[in-house]
């Protein structure tokens, strides 16, 4: 079976931290899946300029993730654009959150399985879900899978 590539937004890198969060635990376990080889991680550069607005301590800790656990970084191309802007134009993602969109874009464009965020107001958000679903397919792209932490780490039942 292949590893499943997924995407890390933005709020993951913060949850690790974040222990009083209630996402803390299946972030980190998320983060744990990836080093045991579970899961092929990528990022991108829209995920590292916004932690390059944290504070230096905290940003210096979130961008040491990318490099523990070899998380891929991918570079913005015209196409992730384009698709983030169809969605942007559907009223799928409101443009005024238009870096959300990107990181759907930037995910369907690479061709990775899904998305894990904390992010529930634009992105693990029904809506979203079933719009880019539909924007993918229209455009020869298949679904991205939008999940947060607790959906995907495994249960000590599992």
């Amino acid at each position: 079976m292949r590893k499943q590539k997924i995407y890390l937004e933005t709020t993951l890198f913060n949850f690790y931290f974040d222990t009083d969060r209630e996402a803390h635990a299946a972030t980190v376990k998320l983060f744990k899946e990836i080093a045991a080889g579970k899961y092929e991680a990528f990022t991108s550069t829209y995920v590292t300029d916004e932690l390059e607005n944290a504070p230096q301590e905290k940003r210096d800790k979130m961008i040491g993730l990318i490099t523990e656990y070899n998380i891929a970084v991918l570079a913005p191309n015209d196409e992730t654009m384009r698709v983030a802007d169809l969605y942007t134009n559907e009223g799928i993602i409101p443009l005024k959150y238009l870096t959300d969109g990107l990181h759907i874009a930037i995910a369907t464009v690479n061709d990775l399985d899904m998305i894990i965020s904390m992010n529930f107001q634009h992105i693990v958000k029904r809506k979203t879900k079933i719009g880019t679903e539909k924007i993918n397919a229209l455009n020869g792209y298949r679904a991205v899978e939008i999940y947060s932490p607790m959906e995907v780490v495994e249960d000590e039942n599992d």
